[in-house]
C-alpha cells in the first residue's frame, strides 16, 4: 500500500500528489456516466491506458488527488488548467467520483483548499471555471465559496435533444479568505494577513 503525502489539509479531506495506483478507481469513474454527466467528459470512452496517459499528463500541473483524512481513501481529483503565468489566472476543474461521498461538503473543502494553495501560495490573481446551467448544486456550491458569474456561452451545450448555456464563474484572490495557509503562517510565525 502506498504513502500518502498531505500537501494541504482541511477537516475531513486533504490534497495529495496523484498516485498511478489509483487509475483503476478513475477508469471506473470516468465511465460511469451518473458521475461525469456534469463535466466534459461524458462522451469519451477511457480506458486504463488512456487513462494512465492522462494522470502522467496531470502529475505534471498542479493537480491533486482528493482523499478522506481518517482513511486516506481516494474521492476525487481537483486542478488547475490553462495556467497563464503572465496574468496570473487559471481554470479550476474538480471530480468527485466517489458517490457516496456526494453532498456531504467534501467537494466545498476540496475547492477552498486547491483556492488557498493557488492564491496563497502560486500567488495567482483569478479562478474561473465553467459549469454547465443545469448543474445547479454545482453553481450553489460555488456562489457559496465566493465564485461569481463572469459571463455565458448561450446554448453551447447539447444533450438529451436540449441546449443549455455554458457558465463561467470566477473569484478573486481579494475575495478568498485563506482556510490553511494562512493559519499556518500565523501558528508557525504569528504572521497576521496584511
Amino acid at each position: 500500500m502506498s504513502e500518502f503525502y498531505k500537501k494541504i489539509v482541511g477537516e475531513k479531506c486533504y490534497l495529495s500528489p496523484i498516485s498511478l495506483e489509483d487509475i483503476p478507481k478513475y477508469t471506473n469513474w470516468l465511465n460511469d456516466l451518473e458521475v461525469t454527466i456534469s463535466t466534459t467528459l461524458y462522451s469519451r470512452i477511457i480506458d486504463m491506458e488512456s487513462e494512465n496517459e492522462a494522470l502522467i499528463e496531470l502529475k505534471k500541473g498542479y493537480n491533486f488527488a482528493v482523499r478522506l483524512i481518517q482513511t486516506n481513501e481516494l474521492i476525487g481529483s481537483i486542478g488547475l488548467n490553462d495556467l497563464d503565468l503572465l496574468h496570473r489566472n487559471a481554470e479550476l476543474g474538480i471530480l468527485i467520483g466517489s458517490k457516496n461521498h456526494w453532498h456531504q461538503g467534501y467537494g466545498q473543502e476540496a475547492v477552498n483548499l486547491l483556492l488557498d494553495f493557488t492564491f496563497n501560495l502560486l500567488n495567482f490573481k483569478n479562478v474561473y471555471l465553467k459549469v454547465m446551467e443545469y448543474n445547479t448544486p454545482a453553481i450553489g456550491l460555488y456562489e457559496k465559496i465566493g465564485f461569481k458569474e463572469a459571463g455565458r456561452l448561450r446554448k453551447a451545450h447539447g444533450i438529451n435533444g436540449k441546449r443549455y448555456d455554458i457558465l463561467f464563474m470566477d473569484i478573486l484572490a481579494e475575495e478568498f479568505s485563506s482556510v490553511y495557509v494562512g493559519e499556518i503562517m500565523k501558528n508557525r510565525f504569528g504572521d497576521e494577513k496584511k
